[in-house]
């Protein structure tokens, strides 16, 4: 049976074609052989993908926002590969941190303190986000929940209202935390990019978007080989 493609993931797939080419062009500026201008095409680059992601995020947060949150937490849109490296939604933010020490290992001291500080802060929000999910979750369970459930489900009078009012109350919590998280996300980046040169940035930003297409195109591979069987 067919599925509906929702309109943020048509955005999603096109904004994931210009997260290529944007790669590419990344790539040719880093080259050995870049022209003389190479410096100036760099940073213009370099703002080109900043402002790619700051795009898609405030998409993801006005989708998120009209259409709840359930749907961007486990994005059927993503392979089942993806989805299980998500939390909340997306990658964790202390993922950057792995990446900037694979792709520019030779940062300076002063570097090295100004991304630990960044990285501290990342992740004691990291702690208090999945905490805050955390307690969400286990209120969908509670005994009051539950009761409210079961007597909606026996058909009392005027529970119907309580009951859309505390899913109500949930999805617009969850929501609060997942943007919240993805608030983090660009905080993070933004706070690590500070510290670094303008190569080195595009050297991140590279591993970063190679590292996002490698693990979808392999999670696509790997479903479709699934469904084949």
């Amino acid at each position: 049976m067919a599925t509906t493609t929702t309109p943020f993931e048509s955005f999603f797939h096109q904004w994931l074609d210009r997260q290529e080419t944007l790669l590419s062009q990344l790539l040719d500026a880093l080259s050995p052989e870049k022209p003389e201008e190479g410096d100036h095409q760099l940073a213009a680059l370099i703002e080109q993908s900043l402002s790619h992601y700051r795009l898609y995020y405030r998409e993801k947060s006005a989708a998120a926002s009209r259409d709840g949150p359930c749907l961007f937490l486990s994005p059927p849109w993503l392979s089942s590969f993806e989805r299980s490296l998500l939390w909340l939604g997306e990658f964790r933010p202390s993922t950057v941190f792995t990446l900037l020490r694979r792709v520019v290992p030779d940062l300076t001291p002063d570097q090295i303190r100004a991304v630990e500080a960044v990285r501290a802060e990342t992740r004691r929000e990291e702690r208090m986000l999945t905490e805050a999910m955390a307690a969400i979750q286990e209120s969908i369970a509670s005994p009051a929940m539950l009761g409210l459930v079961r007597r909606t489900a026996s058909q009392i009078d005027g529970e119907r209202p309580q009951v859309d009012e505390a899913v109500d109350s949930l999805k617009s919590a969850m929501l609060s935390v997942m943007l919240i998280a993805d608030s983090l996300r660009g905080v993070t980046v933004a706070g690590m990019v500070e510290a670094l040169s303008p190569v080195q940035t595009a050297a991140f930003l590279v591993a970063a978007a190679e590292f996002q297409l490698s693990v979808r195109r392999w999670g696509r591979e790997r479903d479709e080989q699934r469904v084949a069987r």
